[in-house]
């Protein structure tokens, strides 16, 4: 079934639209702070469509994540018990509550990882506002760690090229359903074990 082929075809059309930029910042800044899908999925399609402005795309990535993370920070330090229901009800808080025990134990140093962590970042911008953390030292956290994950996804889009676009078309389909299968045994094993 060739499902993932016509989606990757259409993402690649997104990513060539005009307004595809202030798209992407959108998408940056909501994920830092409410917004459940990651700006990957809009950067390295459009990092791939046009390598020139791969840089500039991670830049406007890391730049509207931070303020999206800023914006999360005083959620949690100003709203946290309006959003406290809706993280319970997407089955976020023992996430939440994980990222509330890494800044604990590890203080700052939990944004530079928060950046590559599956642990959705938002939990973490949130997280930061709850223990108040100080704002310095988490903007400059969220800069390195969010703007390496971006420029590291536009940098292999990049590198890979014309010859990552041809390979994805190939096998896009097969990766698709290979992932879709490797979440159905996460959400299983998570479920009972």
């Amino acid at each position: 079934m060739q499902l993932f082929s016509s989606l990757y075809e259409r993402v690649m059309r997104w990513a060539a639209h005009r307004h595809a930029q202030w798209y992407l910042a959108g998408l940056s800044f909501a994920e830092s702070s409410f917004f459940p899908i990651p700006p990957d999925v809009m950067l390295a399609p459009m990092a791939l469509a046009n390598t020139k402005k791969a840089w500039r795309y991670a830049l406007i990535t890391t730049v509207f994540s931070v303020l999206g993370g800023l914006a999360g920070y005083a959620i949690g330090m100003f709203a946290f018990d309006l959003v406290r229901p809706v993280l319970e009800k997407a089955g976020y808080m023992d996430n939440y509550n994980l990222a509330v025990s890494w800044f604990e134990q590890w203080g700052v140093w939990v944004i530079f990882v928060a950046g590559f962590s599956p642990i959705p970042y938002k939990l973490f911008t949130i997280a930061a506002g709850v223990v108040s953390m100080a704002l310095l030292p988490f903007a400059i956290a969220s800069i390195i760690g969010r703007g390496a994950r971006f420029f590291i996804v536009a940098g292999l889009m990049v590198w890979g090229g014309e010859k990552m676009d041809q390979m994805l078309r190939q096998y896009v389909d097969r990766i698709g359903w290979a992932l879709v299968v490797v979440v159905a045994i996460a959400f299983i094993w998570y479920e009972f074990m």
